[in-house]
């Protein structure tokens, strides 16, 4: 079963000497079984087909990107390939390991890619455990140039008109030109001694790139110089030992209208100004996965892995499920009337919008779903462990 040593180390620690987590005074924390469903929806996957070799019990936030008639995806060891988005037949299919083998990965065991797909400027962006940040012509699959970050990438590429910007686990947010790859700026933010394995995507908006950062929080960056304007704790650590300090902004910020929400791990979900950072309200809770709206609700899943709507005007709780606690549910998504997650299992579950109850679900495989679900349409785009990427639909 999974314990919160277990899943604490999933997420993995930015310290190697820390070995103490598998000390027998941490308790067994039960996985909730499924229960018998009075399914009132019936989703089924209407395509499926195989990547490489997935990502394994790897830490990853690979998931699909859909974009110019393709689907992209890319697997652990370095193969990223383009589905034709209507036909789901195979357009191309690059491999990083091969590519890079006696260049930039010449030191390094092969791609290890970890940090999502990204598609934009008729480019698909992808980068690694190895700081390796690549763009691929999105038509041909052909590597257009490379780039090394300051660390590990281990979130999804951000990019805004001329620039592409990185994410790495050094605490370094680096700005990349789209089209060459020539570093631009890097904005270093300040790494605590312990940190969740994980880093937050940036939002863009307003001429800001907009960042979670490890010590509790979120930062906003000039894009034309990478300076900071502005850097709010959205949580004030605290304790007496370095796990309970833990804070991580994980997530990407989530940009609605003049305010943005965000969620730190052992700490709190927040509203902010945007052009200002203050706090609008504040609500305690603990997460390190992206957040998702619809209408005048946040949806978020905590490190537990129970799931929750929120007033986004007030932080008021509007119900709550704990029927998948500790089944290592994805980050949410919001699919028409339903909030959707995916668990360890690899199954996808449906929740009502309107009062926080399953009303579906179906398997992907057993292998298990980690990534958050992505939406495009009336579709939902999905990839296993062990490399099925998948589309589910509501009949």
């Amino acid at each position: 079963m999974k314990s919160w040593c277990k899943t604490l180390l999933a997420c993995g620690m930015a310290i190697g000497a820390l070995t103490g987590c598998a000390s027998s005074d941490v308790e067994e924390e039960p996985v909730s079984p499924l229960l018998e469903l009075n399914a009132s929806v019936f989703p089924e996957v209407s395509w499926s087909a195989s990547v490489g070799s997935g990502v394994g019990d790897y830490y990853s936030r690979l998931r699909p990107a859909v974009r110019y008639g393709k689907i992209f995806v890319a697997d652990r060891y370095g193969e990223v390939t383009a589905f034709d988005e209507t036909s789901g037949e195979k357009v191309w299919s690059t491999d990083f390991s091969e590519a890079f083998r006696d260049g930039a990965l010449k030191k390094n065991k092969g791609a290890r890619l970890a940090s999502g797909v990204t598609a934009a400027r008729n480019k698909v962006f992808v980068g690694g455990e190895s700081g390796l940040l690549a763009a691929l012509d999105a038509e041909t699959g052909e590597v257009l140039w490379h780039a090394v970050a300051e660390g590990e990438l281990l979130s999804l590429p951000a990019v805004a008109e001329d620039m592409v910007v990185v994410n790495s686990s050094s605490g370094s947010l680096d700005a990349f030109n789209v089209d060459t790859g020539e570093k631009l700026w890097s904005y270093e933010a300040s790494l605590p001694n312990l940190t969740l394995r994980g880093s937050s995507s940036p939002a863009y908006a307003q001429g800001g790139f907009f960042v979670g950062t490890a010590d509790g929080k979120v930062a906003v960056i000039i894009k034309n110089n990478g300076q900071p304007a502005w850097e709010q704790p959205i949580y004030t650590p605290k304790g007496g030992n370095e796990f309970s300090r833990m804070a991580d902004v994980d997530m990407t910020p989530l940009l609605l209208g003049d305010n943005l929400y965000a969620v730190s791990y052992n700490g709190n979900l927040v509203s902010m100004e945007m052009r200002s950072g203050r706090i609008v309200w504040s609500r305690k809770y603990s997460s390190f996965h992206e957040l998702d709206t619809a209408g005048l609700s946040l949806y978020l899943v905590d490190d537990h892995s129970r799931v929750y709507s929120v007033d986004r005007r007030n932080g008021l709780e509007l119900w709550s499920n704990s029927d998948l606690t500790n089944r290592d549910l994805t980050a949410p998504a919001v699919f028409q009337d339903y909030v959707v997650v995916g668990d360890f299992e690899g199954y996808l579950h449906f929740i009502d919008r309107s009062n926080g109850q399953i009303v579906g679900r179906v398997q992907i495989d057993s292998s298990g779903l980690f990534s958050q679900p992505l939406v495009v349409d009336d579709k939902i785009y999905l990839q296993t462990r062990d490399g099925k990427i998948a589309t589910v639909t509501l009949p």
